[in-house]
């Protein structure tokens, strides 16, 4: 980003220009509390400015919890679509985790695990199935729900 703030040139690369679903914009910035200088916090404060002046959002992210994060890294090796399929086991997986249960349960009872649980992974990575990602790493009895019916 390169403009002018009334006062001299700025310019700044942020980590992330995002456009929202609904057609907002947001730039973003991920850097730690502890790894902020003057220099810096002065920089993002100037650029949240200019966001605003074009009617962007602007968004500073601190690091990221680790729990988290491991559990991200995980189900995005099942991000794929070709990881939902065979749709049949998909809608089987719906319909086991509308009532929550743990994940190696609930897997088992719609067939095998080594077939059903690259399909559980990427629905848990879609958003069509829900588990707490930040509470501790997914495990066996980690509870799955489907959205919205915790």
């Amino acid at each position: 980003m390169h403009w002018h703030d009334g006062v001299r040139k700025r310019r700044h690369a942020p980590d992330y220009f995002v456009r929202l679903a609904d057609g907002r914009a947001r730039v973003v910035d991920v850097r730690a509390e502890d790894d902020l200088d003057d220099d810096t916090r002065e920089s993002f404060t100037a650029t949240e400015h200019a966001c605003r002046a074009v009617g962007w959002e602007f968004d500073w992210l601190g690091r990221p919890d680790p729990v988290f994060m491991a559990n991200i890294r995980w189900l995005a090796r099942y991000r794929r679509t070709r990881c939902g399929q065979p749709q049949a086991v998909a809608d089987r997986l719906l319909g086991v985790f509308r009532e929550p249960k743990g994940l190696w349960e609930g897997a088992g009872s719609v067939g095998d695990r080594l077939q059903v649980l690259p399909v559980l992974f990427h629905l848990l990575w879609s958003g069509a199935l829900e588990t707490d990602l930040v509470g501790g790493l997914m495990q066996t009895d980690s509870l799955v729900w489907t959205e919205g019916s915790r």
